[in-house]
């Protein structure tokens, strides 16, 4: 026993013996073990989800849709969209939001074809570049589509540092080109390869240079339906637009895809993560390289060095769009400049899609209770997809929101929900101001015209030349209306004093009655004069300003009742006295 124990005590440890077993095991199994572990690692790091795919036999996750139940919209138009009411399933060797995102910022594999270009100078001297592609070869003298052309008008606006060479911006104009549609891209200012020519760049929130170039098409080509549709930072831009016009749109119908909805609650979740933070820093690239393009500019309108040492959007925005726009502080342009705030007075057919995996626009910021509140939105949203990506096939040749989009489009073409232009709004209507600033905030001038007041004072100045000439000839009518009324007033009053039999006191109790009557009068003409203009061309909001009129008025009515009941009280008390 004392051999086998002095044996045991002069043997190789416990931490030996465990190392000579390791050593005998051959190198390929460790090789193994190394892969599988950064294969689970690398699964979940890239939020795979082939093995979900396989479970559930390539069938593909359910689109799930998200509207009113009164929805006419749904029911006459998205009912009728099969893509809609399917199943979406990934490319399988692209079966992660991160590669989807990745693959079509890297290839695409976009169509072939060439745009015709077109400038357009905006009001403050910007320009944008107007990329056309026609469905059919009938041009007008400068190659751009005819003025008397009636197929339906696509407007496209890219994402964030996006142009119209993007890959899925050309698979969006080539698949509404191909079914006869007339596809133009709005670039931003400063992309397509166009310097900026103002002091003026475009941001998430900036929705004028997309007003005027909708108004300026919708003018130019009157016979055209024209559709909308936005993709990411475009998207929210669009949705904005849509929500601050309300009715006073040309827009019959769009689409917004992928939109970031709330900047506020995307700022947070781009910051979140590892694999946002990237995404934070090569989109914050991106930027950088936009402002190197313009430096110039920027070196005068914003902090340059700053833009420079910029690692995120957040920072280049602190340095470049708060200065350039005027924003107190980030959060303040974010929060202004979200579209979610929006959606609710959005009053054109619109189809959302957002996918709940995209790396960039969190399924947190989306609106639900909004969209289905709003009879004119069907939300469409699916498991996988990634941002703006959502590729089909095994040769990822297709984008399925392309086809789901376009889809719609045509259903609701065909169909008599689309939106119509409301021809009295767009009178008091100025290109450079929001809808939602309109009314009830108006200015009564001395003269009783009505003035909408905005942030800068009252605009005398929102209609053209030849509404403000038909507006001053309506006053011109309202002044020989008021000088009617007063005659017959006159009238009135001299008949009141002509009365036979008046003692001193009943002839000062009238003279008293006369004055408050005449200060009654004279009061409310403006606000009558201006319920009048206003009802000739804007008749929606003629009982806003009678409540607004009754409202001011009610110190005055109530002085005249005063006096009116007294009177009445009083010759009733003398009455019962002669009785007596």
């Amino acid at each position: 026993m004392e051999a086998v124990a002095g044996g045991g005590g002069g043997g190789e440890s416990a931490g030996e013996l465990l190392l000579r077993a390791a050593a005998m095991v051959p190198a390929e199994h460790y090789a193994l073990a190394a892969l599988a572990v950064v294969s689970v690692l690398a699964y979940g790091f890239l939020e795979l989800h082939f093995l979900g795919d396989l479970l559930r036999g390539f069938r593909g996750g359910r689109v799930e849709l998200t509207f009113h139940p009164a929805s006419e919209i749904y029911h006459r138009v998205a009912s009728k969209c099969r893509s809609l009411h399917g199943r979406y399933l990934a490319t399988p060797w692209l079966a992660s939001p991160h590669l989807q995102t990745l693959f079509l910022g890297i290839s695409g594999r976009p169509p072939l074809f060439t745009y015709k270009r077109q400038l357009y100078t905006v009001h403050d001297g910007g320009t944008i570049a107007l990329d056309w592609l026609l469905a059919t070869d009938s041009k007008d003298s400068d190659g751009i589509l005819s003025e008397d052309a009636s197929a339906p008008l696509v407007v496209i606006v890219p994402g964030l540092t996006s142009d119209s060479a993007a890959a899925y911006v050309k698979h969006m104009a080539y698949s509404m080109a191909k079914k006869g549609c007339n596809t133009v891209v709005s670039n931003h200012r400063g992309l397509g390869g166009v310097s900026i020519t103002s002091d003026c760049l475009y941001n998430a929130g900036w929705t004028e240079d997309l007003r005027e170039v909708i108004n300026y098409l919708h003018h130019k080509y009157p016979k055209a339906p024209m559709l909308c549709v936005g993709t990411s930072i475009g998207a929210n831009i669009v949705v904005k637009y849509l929500g601050e016009e309300g009715e006073n749109t040309p827009v019959a119908g769009a689409a917004s895809i992928c939109s970031p909805w709330d900047l506020v609650v995307g700022d947070r979740f781009i910051s979140r993560k590892l694999v946002q933070r990237v995404y934070d820093k090569a989109l914050a690239f991106g930027l950088k390289g936009y402002a190197k393009l313009h430096e110039p500019v920027l070196v005068r309108l914003a902090n340059w060095e700053g833009i420079k040492k910029s690692r995120s959007i957040r920072e280049f925005d602190h340095h470049a769009t708060c200065m350039v726009a005027k924003y107190e502080t980030v959060d303040t342009y974010y929060r202004r400049c979200s579209s979610a705030s929006y959606v609710g007075n959005v009053s054109v057919p619109l189809l959302c899609v957002n996918a709940l995996d995209d790396p960039l626009c969190t399924r947190e910021a989306i609106p639900w209770d909004e969209c289905r509140a709003n009879k004119n939105i069907v939300l469409a949203t699916t498991p996988n997809g990634g941002h703006l990506a959502f590729f089909q096939g095994l040769t990822a040749g297709r984008l399925w929101w392309v086809g789901a989009v376009s889809e719609f489009l045509f259903a609701l073409l065909d169909s008599k929900y689309m939106h119509q232009q409301k021809a009295q709004d767009h009178i008091l209507h100025s290109s450079l101001e929001s809808s939602i600033d309109k009314s009830p905030y108006v200015n009564v001038m001395e003269d009783g015209m009505i003035a909408l007041v905005t942030d800068d004072g009252p605009c005398d100045d929102v209609t053209p030349s030849h509404q403000v000439n038909d507006i001053k000839q309506d006053n011109g009518d309202f002044t020989q209306q008021n000088e009617h009324t007063k005659e017959v007033d006159d009238k009135n009053i001299t008949e009141v004093n002509g009365i036979p039999s008046q003692s001193p006191e009943q002839s000062a109790e009238q003279q008293v009655e006369e004055h408050y009557v005449g200060k009654f009068h004279d009061a409310i003409a403006p606000v009558k004069r201006s319920i009048n203009q206003l009802t000739r061309y804007q008749g929606k909001s003629v009982w806003l300003l009678a409540y607004i009129a009754f409202v001011t008025s009610w110190p005055l009515l109530g002085s005249l009742a005063f006096i009116a009941f007294r009177k009445k009280f009083r010759n009733n008390l003398l009455a019962k006295w002669l009785r007596r």
